[in-house]
C-alpha cells in the first residue's frame, strides 16, 4: 500500500478502536487519546446514554517529504448519534492530526493543538464606568444560531487563533445582540475587538473567565453552582488542572434528556458535547468549572 493507503487503513482502525477497543497494531495511539476514548465510553454509561452509530472521516490537508520521510497533515472530523432517554443528538468534533510515514509505512500518528495545553498568563482590569444602556435584551437564540454556524469554520470578519476557544465564544455573545462591547484603550481593560486588536477577556480563556465574575459593564454574567441551572447561550469555563488557571471556554447549544448542558467549542472544534469534557485529553480527576449565566 502507498501512504495514502495506509492512512486510510489507520482512520478505519481508529472508527472500529472507538467502537471495540482492539488495537493490536505496532503503531498505537498516544496514551492520552486511549484513556480519553475509554472515559467518554464509561461517561456515556453513567448518563445511562448510548452510542447508536459513530463515523470518522478524514481529509488530507498538505503532505511533505523530507529524506525517507514523509510528514501529511490532515483532519478528522468525529459524528455520534447518541440516544439518551427518548431523544437523539449528534455529537461532532474535529482533530488535525500529523502523520509520518517512513517507506510508506505509518510509524508515528500526533494529535495537533490539544485542548487545555496553552495558558496565558495576563491580567484584566475592572471598569470603573457605569454600564451604557442596552437597547435590547440578549437574544440567546441567535448566539446560539452563531455557534452553530461557525463551530467549525471560522468568521473572517474576525482574526482566527491557534487557541480560538474564547475568541469564538465572545463572538456567540455579541451576535445575541444587546451586548455591546466595552471598548478601551488597552488590552486589559473592557470586553472588545476592533479592526487586529481586542481585549484580553475577548480571546483568553482565563481572562473572560475573571471578567464574568463581576463585571458591571455591558457583558455581564451570574455565576451558577450547577451546570444544570444553565440554558442555551449561557457559558462554562474550564480548568482542567485544577490550578486556578483556566484554559477553556464553551457556549451552551442545548441539554440532554437529563437536563445537562451541550456544548459548542473551537480549538478542537466541537459541536453537542457533554459539557463535563470527561473525553478531553487535557481532562484531569482535579478539573474545575465556572458555570456562568449571561444576564
Amino acid at each position: 500500500m502507498n501512504w495514502l493507503e495506509h492512512l486510510k487503513f489507520y482512520v478505519q482502525k481508529l472508527t472500529d478502536w472507538m467502537v471495540n477497543e482492539n488495537w493490536s497494531d505496532s503503531v498505537q495511539l498516544p496514551m492520552e487519546e486511549r484513556e480519553s476514548f475509554a472515559r467518554k465510553k464509561q461517561a456515556l454509561h453513567e448518563r445511562n446514554a448510548v452510542l447508536v452509530n459513530n463515523n470518522v472521516e478524514a481529509q488530507v490537508l498538505r503532505h511533505s517529504v523530507f529524506n525517507d520521510m514523509r510528514q501529511v497533515d490532515y483532519v478528522l472530523h468525529f459524528s455520534n448519534l447518541i440516544r439518551h432517554g427518548f431523544d437523539f443528538y449528534v455529537e461532532e468534533w474535529i482533530q488535525q492530526r500529523r502523520a509520518v510515514f517512513k517507506d510508506d509505512v505509518l510509524i508515528s500518528d500526533q494529535l495537533l493543538n490539544p485542548e487545555g495545553k496553552h495558558k496565558e498568563k495576563v491580567k484584566i482590569e475592572r471598569e470603573t464606568d457605569p454600564p451604557e444602556p442596552r437597547k435590547h435584551s440578549y437574544d440567546r437564540l441567535a448566539a446560539v444560531r452563531y455557534a452553530e454556524r461557525w463551530w467549525n469554520t471560522y468568521n473572517p470578519a474576525y482574526k482566527s487563533f491557534d487557541v480560538d476557544c474564547t475568541n469564538y465564544i465572545s463572538q456567540c455573545l455579541h451576535a445575541g445582540g444587546g451586548i455591546p462591547m466595552a471598548h478601551h484603550g488597552t488590552r486589559s481593560k473592557g470586553w472588545w475587538f476592533k479592526y487586529h486588536d481586542w481585549s484580553y477577556s475577548w480571546t483568553v480563556a482565563n481572562a473572560m473567565r475573571w471578567y464574568l465574575s463581576g463585571s458591571k459593564a455591558t457583558l455581564q454574567a451570574r455565576e451558577k453552582s450547577s451546570a444544570s441551572q444553565l440554558i442555551p447561550g449561557d457559558v462554562i469555563c474550564y480548568d482542567f488542572d485544577g490550578d486556578g488557571h483556566w484554559q477553556h471556554t464553551t457556549i451552551v447549544v442545548g441539554k440532554d434528556s437529563s437536563g445537562e448542558p451541550l456544548v459548542n467549542a473551537h480549538s478542537t472544534d466541537s459541536r453537542m458535547r457533554y459539557w463535563r469534557y470527561e473525553d478531553s485529553t487535557a481532562y484531569t480527576p482535579k478539573i474545575k468549572y465556572k458555570f456562568f449565566h449571561i444576564t
